[in-house]
């Protein structure tokens, strides 16, 4: 069985394009994440961020420094 403990799921409130493209400057500076998307159709506008070294609790911050909510989808 494959581990996917590298792959980190959010609820946010990141719902439009511009929000989108605000979240992709910080994401993009971080050299620990691998890759991410966002879904912008689904109602919980799910962040998928790839990483073997950071945790929620970092990715959280980083969103919710940005003035955006973000918390752990289990």
């Amino acid at each position: 069985m494959e581990n996917f403990d590298h792959i980190l799921l959010f609820k946010t409130d990141i719902k439009s394009e511009s929000d989108r493209r605000v979240v992709q400057s910080v994401l993009d500076a971080q050299q620990n994440i691998a890759g991410w998307n966002i879904d912008l159709d689904d109602e919980d506008y799910v962040l998928r961020i790839v990483s073997h070294h950071l945790k929620h609790q970092q990715i959280i911050k980083l969103i919710t420094d940005h003035g955006y909510e973000c918390c752990e989808l289990k």
